[in-house]
């Protein structure tokens, strides 16, 4: 980190002020952007106020806009909502109320503001930039302050961090909040499928999103739902027959329950409205299907922030402060964004400007254009849901001659989201023509049992046996960390044996590790000349050629609700310390992610190791922390140790160090959750992009068809992996990753892109160490 910078417009002799405030609706994971803003303020040598009740406090001011401290934000990245507040406030709309709140801020010493909401609240903060130097020249020329007062606060930098669960802002691909939202919605669908299929009933659910389906879509993506209506795109003019006729296709195939997913902003291509109660009729009357309609309503808006949530908060909270301290008085008013992977800033009003758009463009119905303004991973996602969500689409089908025989194997440790892949990779291969055949058990099965009596471990797939896979952990079709090494030649046969013409894997490094073996025995054994794909699969998130694999949201959210309980353990006690043991193999990922999502005092990886000198200067910073806690709540600490960071100094260790050195004044524990990191459901966001992923991976696969064997042996894309690096999804040469970007000893990325995030954590937390000099 920087030194801290001597701002223009600072007064002379005072540390610069920035404030912070939450505007517009509550939205899961605000607290952390107030925390991680407050705290990087403070680390760079600022000042940083707190303005309460959103605009509201800005235009009454006094104690509504105080100054906070390091410890006044202690916790709250758990905490759901917003603890500053949020309130409408008509009096800033108008500039009398926008003249009394540049007075307050100016005698607060506060020239720039980093303000967390929704489009409506960042228009008007940009609004109020604008009329900054003639609100001033106002309130001199009124006599309410003097030339001297507001000579050092010419200039109001204002950042915006959008925080909306609708994820309606154009510019970025997430807000904060929108996936916290999305995960209560699929959890309660996820509960609502189990009695639906109980009663072979149909459940027509609404969720929030008046001008953006992204809620809606998502979820259907995540859950497999039989329908969605999408204001961005309305239903075709015979919209009823459509639906119809996709939910009785479904149920002709087998299925027993049915869920239709209805944005609040549906409407037809008339702009009629379409609500739930309709929807639920022509179900009824049409199809002769028990159905019943549910508003979630505001559970979609409350609780605890999401790993990606609390994560997205704090590192855009983290960066609008650098935003703040980076401006001139030139710089337009930016937002910080994300893309894919990549943090960003954006001119604010080119991406209100873009929102509103939308609106704009589905108010004259113009659908394509309101489509096309959202962005691009958004239509993505609905052609996605459309070719493995609906059946008998005889405009997709390939012509016999380009359908391909393509096997389906997991390899390596199962991980959330392995099911939802295969399901839509199988769901597109039905659609498209291809044969998917699914290797049960891994390399192993397929040599020892793939022609097992009476159920072989090779067996194709159809739609209706994984049509409920999207929801569910674990591996369905088994997943072992056998090599095709252990018995290659067999492998071959097997390859042979079956026909397979492309091969689809999904796992972890064990799976790029087999790839890498099948591909330098092309020369030897050629049924293995032919397209192969992997999918990273891992909560480690070590494989080569991508910064992010499905499992690892997964297992960091079931990491921090272990790491949230752990920590009110520590806190009811007071003075208690938690080494917690996080698993990731020889990758320190999880645990730093989860450290940052946290707010862990201190976080041990194998990439940094663990010394004598490292744990006592931590010791050394957690008594003198102690010492200096005078009552506060939430005064319990954690530590998470990567399993592998040391070979010494194990959890165990750490923690009984900790206890025998702080002499009775705290105590210390530690805490292994060990597998319940790979368990469970998986998350929203480990579902859609297993959707997204496994599909892009079928399209690379079948452009291979009309390749003869030379072809494919002589170009090396036909071994990858597809990956997110940066703000794009590609796909990486196996023969360059294995070369090139892999450390095979300690079986990970030569070049982690998550390490730059370390002192981030370490910052944030108060370690001696990360403080700028």
């Amino acid at each position: 980190m920087q030194t801290t910078k001597l701002i223009v417009g600072q007064v002379p002799g005072k540390k610069r002020r920035i404030g912070v405030m939450t505007s517009g609706g509550d939205a899961p994971g605000m607290n952390g952007a107030v925390r991680a803003v407050v705290r990087m303020s403070i680390a760079r040598g600022c000042e940083a106020y707190g303005v309460y009740e959103g605009y509201e406090g800005l235009v009454r001011g006094g104690d509504l806009i105080k100054q906070m401290y390091w410890e006044d934000v202690r916790g709250w990245l758990s905490e759901g909502g917003t603890l500053i507040g949020t309130a409408r406030c008509k009096a800033f709309m108008e500039r009398p109320g926008r003249l009394r709140a540049a007075k307050n801020l100016v005698q607060k010493g506060i020239d720039a503001l980093i303000i967390c909401g929704g489009d409506g609240s960042l228009t008007g903060a940009d609004i109020f930039r604008a009329e900054w130097s003639g609100l001033l020249h106002e309130l001199v020329a009124n006599q309410e302050l003097t030339q001297e007062e507001v000579r050092p606060f010419k200039h109001l930098n204002i950042v915006g961090l959008v925080g909306s669960i609708d994820n309606d802002m154009s510019s970025t691909d997430a807000t904060i909040g929108a996936y916290s939202s999305l995960g209560r919605i699929c959890q309660a669908i996820d509960f609502i499928e189990s009695t639906a299929f109980s009663h072979s009933r149909a459940f027509v659910v609404e969720v929030m999103g008046r001008h953006c389906g992204w809620l809606a879509l998502m979820a259907g993506v995540s859950t497999g739902a039989d329908f969605v209506f999408l204001p961005e795109h309305p239903p075709s003019v015979q919209w009823q027959k459509q639906m119809c006729s996709i939910i009785s296709g479904h149920r002709k195939l087998g299925k027993r329950k049915t869920i239709v997913i209805v944005a609040e902003g549906a409407h037809d291509l008339q702009l009629n409205k379409i609500s739930p109660t309709t929807v639920k009729d022509i179900l009824s009357n049409e199809l002769g299907l028990d159905t019943r309609i549910t508003t979630l309503g505001h559970v979609q808006r409350g609780g605890n922030a999401c790993a990606y949530d609390r994560m997205l908060s704090t590192l855009q909270g983290v960066e609008a402060v650098e935003a703040v301290l980076d401006a001139t008085p030139d710089t337009p008013t930016p937002i910080i964004a994300i893309t894919e992977n990549k943090i960003t800033r954006k001119p604010l009003m080119e991406a209100v400007r873009m929102t509103h758009a939308v609106a704009e463009a589905i108010a004259a119905k113009d659908f394509e254009k309101a489509m096309g303004l959202r962005d691009a991973e958004f239509e993505e996602y609905y052609r996605a849901y459309r070719t493995t969500t609906a059946v008998n689409q005889p405009e997709l089908k390939l012509p016999k001659d380009k359908q391909m025989r393509i096997a389906f194997i997991h390899v390596g440790a199962p991980a959330g989201g392995m099911n939802a892949a295969t399901r839509a990779a199988v769901a597109y291969c039905y659609e498209r023509g291809h044969t998917p055949i699914a290797i049960h058990n891994g390399f192993p099965g397929l040599c020892r049992h793939h022609d097992d009596k009476p159920v072989g471990a090779v067996r194709d797939m159809n739609w209706l046996e994984v049509e409920s896979w999207a929801t569910k952990g674990g591996s369905e079709i088994g997943t072992n960390r056998g090599l095709p090494s252990e018995d290659i030649a067999k492998t071959a046969e097997c390859f042979a044996l079956y026909q397979f013409e492309a091969l689809f894997l999904v796992g972890g490094f064990e799976a790029f590790t087999a790839v890498s073996e099948l591909r330098k025995a092309r020369s030897k054994y050629p049924s293995f000349q032919i397209p192969m794909a992997i999918l990273p699969a891992t909560i480690s998130n070590n494989v080569p050629g991508t910064e992010y694999s499905i499992g690892s949201d997964t297992c960091l959210n079931a990491l921090i609700d272990y790491c949230d309980a752990i920590r009110q353990s520590a806190s009811a006690s007071r003075r208690r310390v938690f080494v917690v043991e996080t698993q990731g193999g020889r990758s320190g990922y999880i645990a730093t992610i989860a450290g940052l999502c946290v707010g862990a005092f201190a976080v041990y990886t194998p990439e940094e190791g663990v010394n004598i000198k490292m744990i006592s200067r931590d010791i050394d910073q957690l008594r003198d922390s102690f010492a200096k806690d005078q009552g506060q709540t939430r005064a319990g600490k954690l530590i998470l140790r990567n399993e592998h960071a040391s070979d010494t100094y194990t959890t165990e260790v750490i923690a009984n160090m900790i206890r025998e050195e702080a002499k009775g004044r705290f105590e210390s524990r530690f805490a292994i959750p060990g597998h319940v990191q790979q368990g469970g459901t998986p998350s929203p966001m480990d579902r859609v992009r297993a959707v997204r992923l496994a599909v892009r991976c079928m399209q690379f696969l079948e452009g291979f068809k009309d390749w003869t064997k030379k072809e494919i042996c002589d170009d090396p894309i036909s071994a990858a992996v597809i990956g997110i690096r940066g703000a794009s999804v590609v796909f990486s040469a196996m023969e360059t990753l294995e070369e090139h970007h892999t450390d095979w000893a300690d079986r990970r990325p030569k070049d982690e892109f998550w390490m730059g995030l370390k002192p981030v954590v370490d910052l944030l937390s108060g370690r001696p160490s990360a403080r700028p000099v």
